[in-house]
């Protein structure tokens, strides 16, 4: 981990008696009576002058920095209490939906049995059955550590990632770390507490499983592939392509919807690192996509021919491929960034990136000022040139251009994707489903905060060059104001869901004591009221008890014969 740092330790200035040299010192001749004409005088005069205008630039340009530190650090300090209640939450998970069945497979079938019903049965998802079986295995358990275990993952996997992209592009040895936290912190937060379903997003197992997971898993692997690159062994890299290839395959039969995103990004990126495009000095990155295309297409293939999948699409059959279907898929995807573009909120992913990005120029500026002063005072070219050739290239115009502007029409076309296989399983309201939105939302927040880190860059580069206080502090109160107010704007939901998850936590624990006490004095029939949360089905929930399956799962779980309303 890098080290922490609230201001740019590579400004501080030194003592003015310092800075003079000699001219404080009185043992020492400052030449002004040797001098004829007054002419050591004027020089001392200016010499002095001169020092102490360096040194009121460097306050000028400290004063900044360090309001730029304070307001990264809000935005750190803020994002990451959210972050830390949404952990704290999953204590109070209680079972709903379709953690019933989840429940009463593991205990009664185990993990094999639970992977096997799913597969045949259900859908085909085995690896979503493997995990749900795992984490299940011992009641509530599992997924009550889940929230915290997604969170601090997720957070810690985009830290190390956008702190090796910025070491990699040569831009910034050591990128400030209070600011690149903030970053990591806010994105993560957003993602979790600004969409329309935060309960379904973090704290429902079975969709964190299906579709916050396969992010997760996504971002390590993809930072273990750089970490293999970067390392130069050969035999790295080929265990990094041989796990894209097993990591694809198990992806493809965890979410759909991540599946279609991740092969997305995953070609483009491919096909655009062939040595033949002049950007990769060899095929590491394109064997490497193409590994993880390949898993994730078979993983696809063997959940679609899978039996459960046949049952699912027979219970579901999707509509005809016509004109009239796409233009409402359309329709429907249209929709749904109308809602995306109604949260504000996700502007501060934006504006953090603005942060990071003047944080990188002043810690570009910092020390590029550091390197001149030391060749003058040890006057060590040679060394420097020596440094200098071993710094990162970065890259091409070309390359740069093709990495800004692909990114909007990528997630387009993957949400694109999501929408119409939303639309082919569920109906009309599939796209309602915020749940499957996290596999193309963190990709846009990710590129948000790119964005905004370019841009803070170039404009704190401008704002150095033109010296222009007055224009950097109007940057920073707008920036600042942007990112601290996004950073609120998600206390409001993160305190309804923590209302509502501790509310029926307690009126749950209540109600199952009773059914509980119930069933051990004999009763085979019990009363249950549907306590509803963050959109999801409860028991009870059918006109007739034959297709209510949440009810099913729960009176097996409980084991009784039947359960009905009170």
């Amino acid at each position: 981990m890098s080290r922490t740092t609230i201001s740019e330790p590579g400004d501080a200035r030194m003592p003015n008696d310092e800075q003079n040299g000699n001219d404080g010192d009185p043992g020492q001749d400052t030449g002004g009576t040797r001098e004829t004409g007054g002419t050591g005088g004027t020089e001392e005069t200016e010499g002095v002058g001169g020092v102490e205008g360096a040194g009121d630039a460097d306050g000028r340009r400290e004063g900044p920095r360090q309001v730029l530190s304070w307001i990264a650090l809000v935005v750190a300090v803020g994002a990451g209490a959210l972050l830390s209640v949404g952990a704290f939450l999953g204590v109070y998970v209680r079972p709903t939906s379709d953690d019933w069945c989840a429940l009463w497979k593991a205990r009664d079938m185990g993990v094999l049995g639970i992977t096997s019903d799913f597969y045949r049965t259900q859908n085909g998802r085995v690896t979503n059955a493997f995990l749900t079986g795992l984490l299940y295995s011992d009641d509530m358990r599992g997924p009550k550590l889940l929230p915290a275990f997604l969170i601090l993952t997720l957070g810690t996997g985009l830290f190390l990632l956008a702190r090796t992209a910025l070491r990699a592009s040569g831009r910034s040895a050591e990128p400030p770390t209070v600011p690149l936290v903030a970053a990591t912190a806010l994105v993560t937060a957003l993602l979790f507490f600004a969409g329309t379903r935060s309960y379904q997003v973090l704290l429902w197992a079975p969709a964190t499983i299906s579709h916050t997971l396969p992010s997760v898993i996504g971002a390590w692997t993809v930072l273990g592939a750089v970490r293999a690159a970067r390392s130069g062994v050969r035999w790295a890299r080929a265990a990094a392509v041989g796990a894209a290839l097993l990591v694809g395959v198990a992806l493809g039969m965890l979410g759909e919807p991540f599946a279609l995103v991740a092969g997305v990004f995953s070609a483009t990126v491919g096909v655009l690192c062939l040595p033949r495009f002049g950007w990769t000095r060899d095929r590491y990155v394109s064997t490497w996509c193409a590994a993880a295309c390949l898993g994730l297409l078979t993983g696809l293939v063997l959940l679609y021919t899978s039996p459960g999948a046949r049952w699912r699409r027979a219970q579901h059959p999707p509509e005809p491929l016509s004109a009239a279907s796409v233009g409402e898929t359309f329709r429907d995807w249209w929709r749904l960034w109308q809602a995306i573009g109604g949260q504000w909120a996700y502007l501060g992913a934006l504006a953090v990136g603005v942060l990071l990005g003047l944080a990188l120029s002043a810690r570009q500026e910092s020390g590029s000022r550091q390197k001149s002063d030391s060749r003058q005072e040890s006057d060590s070219r040679q060394e420097s040139d020596s440094a200098h050739r071993d710094a990162p290239t970065p890259p091409s115009r070309a390359l740069f251009r093709v990495a800004v502007l692909l990114p909007p029409p990528l997630i387009g076309l993957a949400s694109l994707g999501v929408v119409f296989g939303l639309r082919s399983g569920y109906g009309d309201t599939g796209w309602t489903y915020g749940r499957t939105w996290t596999s193309f939302l963190l990709p846009l927040l990710i590129a948000l905060c790119a964005y905004g880190a370019w841009g803070g860059r170039l404009l704190g580069r401008h704002l150095s060059v033109t010296r222009r206080p007055a224009g950097r502090a109007a940057v920073l109160v707008a920036v600042g104001t942007v990112a601290v107010g996004s950073t609120a704007a998600l206390v409001q939901p993160v305190h309804a869901l923590t209302t509502s998850t501790v509310v029926r936590s307690v009126a749950w624990d209540r109600q199952n004591a009773r059914i509980r006490g119930e069933v051990a004095a004999g009763a085979r029939e019990v009363a249950y009221r549907p306590l509803l949360i963050g959109g999801l089905t409860e028991p009870l929930f059918a006109s007739s008890y034959e297709r209510d399956w949440a009810a099913q799962c729960t009176a097996t779980y409980y084991g009784v014969h039947r359960i009905h309303r009170p």
